[in-house]
């Protein structure tokens, strides 16, 4: 951030009072900004207590954010809430033997990416885990559940064999020749799979952290199926370490679509949350004293991704770090401490008044990172926030310390608001680019199944109903929508996939963001 200057009075009398005025000004206002008081250690804050007042508009958001997991549903759809939708794909899989019709689609075409499912459904797991109290208080507990299970189904039955993992449904290029609605899909499906042979650590372990997440979901649930995800987790946990390599290496085509840059993140990731899920000191010793220094880049902030886990990971083994362990090794508490000082250089990061605050925003606060749907960096670091600063509000910590200067759990959620309130409608567009959501959201949103009316016949070829100027004719409720340039400008165009296409994993995220503001209560100490 740039100093500002001002020029000075003629007489010396006058620029000394002026001075003067200034630097109490100055002073007052530092008082009241975030970290203003320089070195001034801060007090711990109250603890909450149990889900306190729904704010409405955050509950209202978060009704309208989980819908959108409705309208991507694949397979043969059940109390269907969206009437534009329908069945579809029922065959996805069927050449292998298997039933693949469920999933999700994961934008606004219609390949199901293993990939970017599996982390969709592991920050969904997060957000219930996190703030499932919160979620049953504004009544919106029972949808996010049913939108985990059909990702976790698909990807329990995409693991045929230890040593097996079906990772796309569909080809992409056909896919995207075709503009058609999911439901008269008649081009072939192909299925991609990684093996011993053909390796992708990276996908395997996402899909290994998700189910490993969701089983500690459904754990009090339905406790069959909670052991039936922890084993599938446990086994493509060991799959993915043991046969190491890209996805996008076996299958060159892959770096077109989701190109991971690599895959020792989601180890750590899915190590975290297998630790988590079984309490079993092995993953807690990978991730620390095995693999720690060579894989987990401490001290190097990162964006949290589909692609990048690191920030993620950083935050979740905080968890321990915070609320304690009392198996943990000497060596294992260190490397904690690493990850917990990782975690707090991202939040440090992203407070806006932080001496090392990142440069990469918009002129209205956006965290801004690339034009191409540039909401999810976004909503990621304002999840992670919320959930650092209720860490720290729980094991009743006062501050972060960033450059000498302190911030308070509410500084560091006032950031998580600020962003949760740009993507609402508190921007220079005054645009709510959550679908659905206040009175003025985009209306040509990039998605094949919502620009097609429901009784078109187009065949492959509707792309008429691609370049239309008219809004879609079905709305596509909750979709997070790619998000602004870094100008705040954003153009409602369906043409614009780069500003105008949705994605599950973007709402998987928003969940999470919006459940941990509706309301105000304690963090459990313990997932198990």
């Amino acid at each position: 951030m740039g100093s500002k200057t001002r020029g000075c009075c003629g007489w010396l009398i006058v620029a000394l009072v002026a001075s003067l005025v200034a630097t109490a000004a100055v002073v007052a206002i530092m008082k009241r900004k975030p970290g203003g008081g320089g070195g001034r250690k801060l007090k711990p804050l109250p603890v909450p207590g149990p889900p306190g007042d729904i704010d409405s508009k955050y509950g209202d958001a978060l009704g309208v954010a989980l819908q959108f997991f409705q309208v991507q549903k694949s397979g043969k759809l059940e109390n269907n809430q969206i009437p534009w939708r329908g069945n579809s794909a029922l065959d996805d899989g069927k050449q292998a033997g298997l039933d693949l019709s469920k999933g999700m689609y994961d934008a606004g075409d219609h390949v199901k990416f293993s990939f970017p499912m599996a982390f969709t459904a592991t920050v969904l797991s997060w957000s219930v885990l996190e703030y499932g109290d919160q979620m049953s208080a504004a009544k919106q507990l029972d949808p996010a559940l049913d939108a985990l299970r059909w990702i976790t189904d698909f990807l329990v039955n995409a693991h045929p064999a230890d040593n097996v993992f079906y990772i796309q449904v569909g080809d992409p290029d056909l896919d995207h020749n075709c503009w058609e609605r999911p439901e008269t899909m008649s081009e072939k499906r192909p299925l991609t799979q990684i093996n011993q042979k053909s390796p992708g650590s990276d996908i395997a372990a996402e899909a290994a952290a998700a189910m490993a997440a969701a089983s500690i979901v459904f754990k009090s649930r339905d406790t069959t199926y909670s052991d039936l995800l922890l084993q599938h987790a446990q086994k493509l946990f060991t799959f993915a370490d043991t046969y190491r390599g890209i996805a996008s290496d076996s299958y060159p085509k892959l770096q077109n679509y989701y190109n991971s840059t690599g895959y020792v993140d989601e180890l750590l990731w899915a190590a975290s949350w297998l630790y988590h899920a079984t309490g079993d000191q092995t993953y807690l010793s990978y991730v620390t004293v095995q693999n720690g220094k060579a894989f987990a880049d401490w001290g190097r902030p990162t964006w949290f991704s589909w692609d990048d886990k690191l920030a993620g990971t950083q935050v979740l083994l905080s968890r321990i770090n915070f609320f304690g362990s009392k198996q943990t090794s000497n060596a294992e508490n260190m490397g904690l401490k690493m990850y917990r000082d990782s975690a707090e250089a991202v939040i440090c990061g992203l407070l806006p008044y932080s001496p090392s605050a990142t440069g990469s925003r918009t002129g209205g606060g956006l965290v801004w990172i690339s034009p191409w749907n540039s909401l999810q960096h976004a909503t990621n670091a304002a999840f992670l926030a919320v959930v650092y600063s209720d860490y720290m509000l729980t094991s009743q910590t006062a501050a972060v310390q960033c450059s000498g200067k302190y911030y308070s759990p509410t500084d560091i959620r006032n950031f998580a608001i600020s962003q949760a309130n740009y993507i609402l409608g508190d921007n220079p567009m005054k645009l709510s680019y959550l679908v659905g959501y206040g009175s003025n959201y985009p209306q040509q949103v990039h998605h094949r199944g919502a620009s097609i009316p429901a009784d078109a016949k187009t065949g492959c070829k509707g792309f008429q109903y691609l370049h239309s100027p008219s809004p879609n004719p079905n709305v596509a409720m909750g979709a997070l929508v790619g998000g602004p340039f870094q100008n705040d400008t954003f153009v409602d165009s369906r043409d614009n996939a780069l500003q105008t296409e949705s994605s599950t994993y973007n709402s998987g995220t928003l969940v999470g963001l919006l459940s941990g503001l509706v309301t105000t209560s304690s963090v459990a100490q313990s997932f198990t």
